[in-house]
């Protein structure tokens, strides 16, 4: 055990339900603010620049949702990915999507076994804590449906049999923007399964002589080598920073912030779709996240706008004839929800 697994062991004193002992939040809540702190100061020894990026991949794994990472090659998203997953020591699961990729080669199959005359099941990559689908929109509906159910439900069904996955369970998914021969656009279903999309963007030219000068100081450019972190906690840990996440206090009225942000998507100038209820559900999920990083046990509305860009950008469509015009959806997203009026409290 780390001492950071010695940091969060006072948050939850076993009770009957796990929980209902709980600390004080306001202390529950600081635990997990320096385990974060300690989680980004580890992983930024391999990832210079992209602090929102980070700290959205951090609100995700707090929030237990899953990430649509979306930027041009070489930007080091897989790198980052890797990087969180040695952190806190989970099993760690790679796939990489192609146009003749197979549903089975995601969930796993049965085979019979001549020697003992029965059926096993070999379970698939999906089996992990924390997988990485690499260039997800390269391989057809079929197969990108066959993360659906996992990504819901948390369990993979294999000729009629339900298996569980190990908790803490997430998916982090990359496309590339740039590339459209031999893609599949994600259906809608799917998109709307993941909590949050991030888009990773070129780093300043500061930062990007830092990546330079330190993957180039190792052979093979590996100077940056993602498992150079350290393991800071356990899967335990984490499920327990989960929990005291979840347990955040939200005011009505920052609920109801969350609520009219979301239904303004549906009726502003240049969306033709507008976000479903699951992504007011992922508004406030994500805003718990951001209040605990920052040790606090309530959301604040600031906590609300912050999570809005990452988690709305992916669960609506801009209109052809805005689209024609050059305009983006984080653009007119940012103009659509500055003029809804955040609570004072």
């Amino acid at each position: 055990m780390t001492e950071h697994d010695d940091m969060m062991q006072p948050a939850l004193e076993a009770g009957a339900d796990g929980v209902s002992e709980m600390l004080p939040a306001s202390s529950a809540a600081e635990r997990v603010r320096e385990l974060t702190a300690a989680l980004r100061a580890e992983i930024k020894k391999v990832v210079f620049g992209q602090d929102e990026t980070l700290d959205q991949m951090i609100a995700a794994l707090l929030a237990g949702g899953h990430v649509l990472l979306e930027g041009k090659p070489g930007l080091g998203k897989t790198h980052m990915v890797l990087a969180l997953a040695n952190t806190f020591g989970g099993d760690f699961g790679r796939l990489q999507f192609t146009p003749d990729m197979m549903p089975s080669d995601i969930t796993g199959f049965t085979l019979f076994d001549m020697k003992t005359q029965t059926f096993q099941t070999r379970k698939g990559p999906v089996f992990t804590n924390l997988l990485l689908a690499d260039e997800i929109n390269r391989a057809p509906a079929k197969t990108q449906a066959a993360l659906l159910e996992v990504m819901q439900e948390e369990q993979v069904t294999i000729d009629g049999h339900s298996l569980p996955v190990t908790p803490p369970f997430m998916v982090f998914a990359t496309q590339n923007p740039i590339e459209q021969e031999g893609t599949y656009p994600l259906p809608e279903a799917q998109l709307d399964r993941f909590l949050m999309k991030v888009v990773v963007d070129y780093p300043s030219m500061a930062e990007e002589l830092q990546v330079v000068a330190g993957a180039t100081s190792g052979p093979g450019a590996t100077g940056l080598d993602p498992r150079r972190v350290s393991r800071l906690c356990d899967p335990t840990t984490i499920i327990e920073a989960q929990g005291l996440t979840a347990m955040i206090k939200v005011v009505p009225e920052v609920i109801d912030y969350a609520l009219r942000l979301t239904r303004h998507t549906r009726e502003a100038h240049g969306l033709s779709l507008g976000a479903g209820t699951r992504g007011a559900i992922s508004l406030v999920q994500v805003a718990k996240a951001y209040a605990i990083m920052a040790g606090r046990d309530y959301v604040m509305p600031d906590d609300i706008k912050r999570a809005s860009l990452p988690v709305f950008r992916h669960r609506v469509q801009v209109a052809p004839e805005v689209a024609i015009s050059g305009q983006n959806v984080d653009e007119l997203l940012s103009v659509a929800l500055a003029s809804v009026e955040a609570p004072r409290v």
